[in-house]
C-alpha cells in the first residue's frame, strides 16, 4: 500500500511499504505419538522506504517545506534508512534459518517415532508367537493331566483364574522364559511411552541442577560410601565384583574398660555395626558409653577378631624406659646435700660458697625449704647443692634430699658437736648409700672442738681420715671463710672418683624436690634433671598429676630454654600440685600423660578405699571404744610449700598421748580459701597457715562463722603452740592428800537435821569443807561431803585432833557406831604434752 502527495510541480514523496502477513505449517507433537499441522501467520513490519525518484522527491522537498533542512539531517535520515534496510534483511534470514532446522528436527522426529513404532510392533509380534506357542503347549498338556487326580488348593487356585492364562502361564514357565500376559503387555507399551514423553521433557527442561545431579531428593552421600562406591566400581572393573572380601582379622587391645566408640575404632568396624551386636545381646549402649572388658571380648570375637587382653597398668609402658649406650654418656654435675643439725651453720656455709645471704631471706633463721642452686668453682667446675632443713619435723625432707644427691656434706658445730639431726643425716646417707664429707664449722667460735666432733663420730661409725677413717673432714668457717678452698677441691675429688655421667640426649627424666601453689603461676614444681634434658614445651608426668612445660626457672630466676642432667629447675605448665619426691618423667604426647595421671589417680584412690575397708567389725568395735576414750583436737593446715605441709602433718601425728591426739582434717598447699573455713566450721576446727595468708573472702567467711585462723612462719612455734592447745584438752591430774581420820562413838537422830554421829578426830584434823569417805571394816561403803560439823552446838570449819565434834554426811544416814571417818582434801594439778 503506497500513499502519494500532490505538491504542485511535485514529484514523488517517501511512502510505506511493506506490511501483511506471512503463513507457515508447524506440527506439533503430543503424548502418545500424537501429531498435529497447524498452520501459523506471522505480521510483516511496516518500514518507511525511499520510492522512485527519491533525488526528485528530495530536492522537491529541499524546494518545498524541507529546503530549509541541513545537509548533516538529510545524511542522518539516510543512514537511519539504511539501517532499517539492514534490519530487516537480517531478520528475513534469521526466520529462513529457524524454519530449516525445525523443518529438520521435524523430519527426525518423525523418522524415530517410525523407528520405535516398528521396534513396539514387532515386539507384540514377538509376544503373540510366544502366547500362542503357550497356549498350544498348555492345551496339550492339560489334555494329559485330565486323568491324574488335582489337589483341592491347585483346584480352588485354578478356579479363581482364567483357563487361558493359566495355560500361557504353565508354557511360559516350562519355556524357561517369564510370563507375560496382554495386561502386562499394555504396561510395557505405557511404560515406554511414558519413558518416551519423559525423555522429551529432559530434553526441554534445560540445564542440568545440583540437585538433579545429586538425587531428586536433595540428600547427598557421604564420604564413606563415596569410597565404598568407588572401592566397588574398581573391584568390577579388575573383575572381581562376584569374589566375596576377604576379611581382615586384625588382633584387638581390649584393657578392663573401653568405650563403644574406641572399640569399633580398634575393630575398624562401623560403631552402628557395634551397637547392633551389643543390643543383640541384651546390651543397650551407645558409642559413648564404657563397657567392661568381658563384654568387649565378646564382641571382638563376634566380629571375628583376635582378643589381646591388656591391664590399665600397660599404660605405664608409656614411659620410655631405656638403657643408655655407653658411647652415649657425658659427665654431669655432682648433686651434692648438705645436711646437719639446726643451726649448726648450713645455709651460712652455703651462702659463704655461693657468695650470697639466704639465711637472711628465712623466717627465723632457719631453713624450712629444700633449697636447690648450682655454682661455678673457680676452677670451672659446676656444683649442684641441695640445702636440707635440719629442724625435728623435716626428717622426710632431709631423707629425700639424701635420695637424689650423690655427694653428702654432715655439717657438724664444733661447739655443739653430735646432736640428734646429725645423727638422723647420718642415717639417710647410709641408708642412700652415698659418700659423705663431713664439714667442722664455726672453728672461729671460742669453745670451739674439732677433736671432740671426730671422737664423737666414732659412735655412728662414721671414721673420719684423721682417725684412720675414709670419710673427708674439713675444718670450715663460714663467717671466715676458713676451710672453704678445702671443702670444694675435696668435693670434686670426690665426684671424679664416682665418675658421673648421664644421657642429655633422651627423653628427660627427673625428681620433684619440692612443689608449691603459686597465686600468679600456678603450681610449680622445683625438679632435679637427673637424666636427659627438659626442654620447653615437653609434655611429662609427674606422680598423679600431668603437664607441658610452659617455662623454665634456674635457681638465678632467669628464664631458660631446656635444663640437663644435675640442673636444678623451676617448672611452669603443671594441671596440679605434684608431691615432693614424686618422679618426673617425659612422654610422647598429650594423650598418653593425661591417661598415665588418670590411671595414678584412680590407683591412689582404690588404695585408700581399701584400707579404709579392710578392717572388720571386731576392729571397727574396738576402735570405736578407743576413740571413745581418746580426745581429739582437728586442725586445718595450708602451706606454701608441699614440703612443709608433709612436715607439719608429720609433726602433728607425734603430738599427743593415750588421752589427747590431734587430727589433721585436711593439708593442702596455696592460700587459705573460703572451702577451708566451710570445712573448719563444719568440724570446729582451727586453720593452721604456715606462710600463707586467707584471701578476702575467706577473711570475711571467717569473721561471719568464728572460724580462728592463726599464722606461722616458724615451724617450731606453730609445734608448742599445738601442743599448748591439746595439752588444755588433758584432764587435770587430782591428787589426794589425807588430813585426818574420825571415830564414830555414837549416832544421834535430830530432828530438821537427820541421823548425826558423835565421833572423836583420831588423828590430824576434819575440816568442813574436805571429801569424807565412810569406812566400815576397813571397807568404803560411801563417799562424799559433810553436811554439817559441829564442836558442842557450834556450826565449826575444822576440829583439832583428839577432840569431840558432831558429824552429818550429805545424802546419806546409814552411819553406825564403830564406823571411821576418813577426811581428805583433793588438788588439781594441770597436765602438759612433752
Amino acid at each position: 500500500m503506497s500513499n502519494t502527495t500532490d505538491n504542485g510541480d511535485k514529484g514523488k514523496t517517501l511512502g510505506l511499504r511493506g506490511g501483511g502477513t506471512e503463513t507457515s505449517q508447524v506440527r506439533q507433537s503430543f503424548s502418545h505419538g500424537r501429531t498435529k499441522s497447524v498452520t501459523v501467520e506471522r505480521k510483516k513490519k511496516r518500514t518507511f522506504v525511499p520510492k522512485a525518484g527519491s533525488s526528485a522527491a528530495a530536492s522537491v522537498a529541499r524546494t518545498g517545506g524541507e529546503r530549509n533542512l541541513p545537509d548533516a539531517e538529510l545524511e542522518r535520515r539516510r543512514k537511519a534508512l539504511a539501517a532499517a534496510k539492514a534490519l530487516e534483511d537480517s531478520s528475513k534470514e534469521r526466520q529462513d534459518a529457524d524454519r530449516a532446522h525445525k523443518e529438520k528436527m521435524d523430519a527426525l522426529r518423525a523418522e524415530k517415532e517410525a523407528r520405535e513404532k516398528a521396534v513396539e510392533e514387532a515386539e507384540i509380534a514377538r509376544q503373540r508367537k510366544e502366547q500362542e506357542a503357550a497356549e498350544e503347549a498348555a492345551r496339550a498338556k492339560a489334555a494329559e493331566a485330565k486323568a491324574a487326580p488335582k489337589p483341592r488348593a491347585a483346584a480352588a487356585r485354578d478356579d479363581t483364574q482364567d483357563p487361558a492364562a493359566a495355560q500361557a502361564a504353565a508354557s511360559r514357565a516350562e519355556a524357561g522364559k517369564p510370563v507375560a500376559s496382554k495386561r502386562n503387555a499394555g504396561k510395557q507399551a505405557e511404560e515406554k511411552k511414558s519413558s518416551r514423553g519423559r525423555g522429551d521433557d529432559d530434553r526441554r527442561r534445560g540445564k542440568l541442577t545440583i540437585t538433579q545431579a545429586t538425587g531428586a531428593d536433595g540428600r547427598q552421600r557421604s564420604m564413606a560410601a563415596m569410597k565404598r562406591r568407588q572401592e566397588r566400581e574398581k573391584r568390577k572393573m579388575m573383575g572381581g565384583s562376584n569374589e566375596p572380601r576377604e576379611k581382615v582379622v586384625r588382633e584387638v587391645q581390649v584393657p578392663d574398660a573401653i568405650t563403644v566408640g574406641e572399640l569399633a575404632n580398634r575393630m575398624a568396624e562401623r560403631g552402628a555395626a557395634v551397637v547392633k551386636a551389643l543390643m543383640t545381646n541384651g546390651i543397650m549402649a551407645t558409642q559413648n558409653q564404657t563397657i567392661d572388658a568381658d563384654t568387649a571380648e565378646l564382641i571382638v570375637e563376634e566380629f571375628g577378631h583376635k582378643v589381646v587382653r591388656v591391664s590399665d597398668a600397660d599404660v605405664e609402658a608409656a614411659i620410655v624406659t631405656v638403657d643408655d649406650d655407653p658411647k652415649d654418656l657425658q659427665t654431669r654435675a655432682p648433686v651434692i646435700t648438705i645436711m646437719g643439725h639446726v643451726d649448726h651453720g648450713k645455709t651460712s656455709l652455703l651462702d659463704a660458697i655461693r657468695k650470697t645471704n639466704v639465711v637472711s631471706g628465712e623466717a627465723g633463721g632457719i631453713t624450712q625449704h629444700i633449697g636447690a642452686y648450682q655454682i661455678t668453682t673457680d676452677g670451672g667446675a659446676t656444683l649442684t647443692f641441695l640445702d636440707t632443713p635440719g629442724h625435728a619435723a623435716f626428717t622426710s625432707m632431709r631423707a629425700r634430699g639424701a635420695q637424689v644427691t650423690d655427694v653428702v656434706i654432715l655439717v657438724v658445730a664444733a661447739d655443739d658437736s653430735v646432736m640428734p639431726q646429725t645423727i638422723e643425716a647420718i642415717h639417710h646417707a647410709k641408708a642412700a648409700g652415698v659418700p659423705m664429707i663431713v664439714a667442722i664449722n664455726k672453728i672461729d667460735r671460742p669453745g670451739a672442738d674439732p677433736q671432740k666432733v671426730r671422737t664423737e663420730l666414732l659412735q655412728h661409725e662414721v671414721i673420719v681420715e684423721k682417725m684412720s677413717g675414709d670419710v673427708l673432714d674439713v675444718e670450715v668457717s663460714a663467717v671466715t671463710g676458713k676451710g672453704l678452698d678445702v671443702l670444694i677441691e675435696n668435693i670434686a675429688l670426690q665426684a671424679e672418683l664416682l665418675e658421673l655421667k648421664a644421657n642429655p640426649d633422651r627423653p628427660a627424666e627427673g625428681a620433684v624436690i619440692e612443689a608449691q601453689l603459686d597465686v600468679g603461676r600456678g603450681p610449680v614444681a622445683t625438679v632435679l634433671v637427673q637424666n636427659g634434658t627438659l626442654k620447653r614445651g615437653d609434655i611429662f608426668v609427674v606422680g598423679e598429676q600431668w603437664g607441658k612445660v610452659r617455662a623454665l626457672i634456674n635457681d638465678q630466676g632467669e628464664r631458660v630454654e631446656e635444663a640437663g642432667p644435675s640442673v636444678p629447675v623451676e617448672v611452669l605448665g603443671l594441671n596440679g600440685t605434684p608431691e615432693a619426691g614424686d618422679v618426673l618423667n617425659v612422654v610422647v604426647d598429650e594423650n598418653k600423660a593425661r591417661e598415665i595421671s588418670e590411671y595414678r589417680q584412680q590407683v591412689a584412690k582404690d588404695k585408700k578405699a581399701a584400707l579404709g575397708a579392710a578392717t572388720t567389725l571386731d576392729q571397727l568395735l574396738a576402735q570405736k571404744k578407743a576413740d571413745e576414750n581418746v580426745t581429739e583436737l582437728p586442725i586445718l593446715v595450708k602451706a606454701d610449700v608441699q614440703g612443709s605441709a608433709e612436715a607439719i602433718v608429720q609433726a602433728m601425728e607425734k603430738v599427743g598421748n593415750d588421752e589427747v591426739r590431734v587430727r589433721v582434717l585436711h593439708s593442702g598447699v596455696g592460700a587459705i580459701t573460703e572451702s577451708d573455713v566451710t570445712l573448719a566450721e563444719a568440724s570446729g576446727a582451727p586453720i593452721i597457715g604456715f606462710n600463707v595468708r586467707a584471701n578476702a573472702p575467706a577473711r570475711e567467711g571467717a569473721n561471719q562463722k568464728g572460724v580462728e585462723i592463726r599464722y606461722y612462719s616458724i615451724i617450731y612455734d606453730l609445734v608448742d603452740d599445738i601442743k599448748a592447745a591439746a595439752s588444755g584438752l588433758l584432764s587435770a591430774e587430782i591428787k589426794e592428800t589425807f588430813i585426818g581420820y574420825a571415830e564414830i562413838k555414837e549416832v544421834f537422830k535430830v530432828s530438821n537435821v537427820g541421823k548425826v554421829a558423835g565421833c572423836v578426830v583420831t588423828e590430824g584434823v576434819a575440816r568442813r569443807e574436805a571429801g569424807v569417805r565412810l569406812l566400815r571394816d576397813n571397807v568404803v561403803i560411801h563417799e562424799g561431803k559433810l553436811k554439817t560439823l559441829k564442836r558442842f552446838k557450834d556450826e565449826v570449819k575444822e576440829v583439832q585432833g583428839g577432840q569431840e565434834c558432831g558429824m552429818a554426811f550429805e545424802n546419806y544416814e546409814d552411819i553406825r557406831q564403830g564406823d571411821v571417818i576418813e577426811i581428805f582434801e583433793t588438788e588439781e594439778i594441770e597436765r602438759t604434752l612433752t
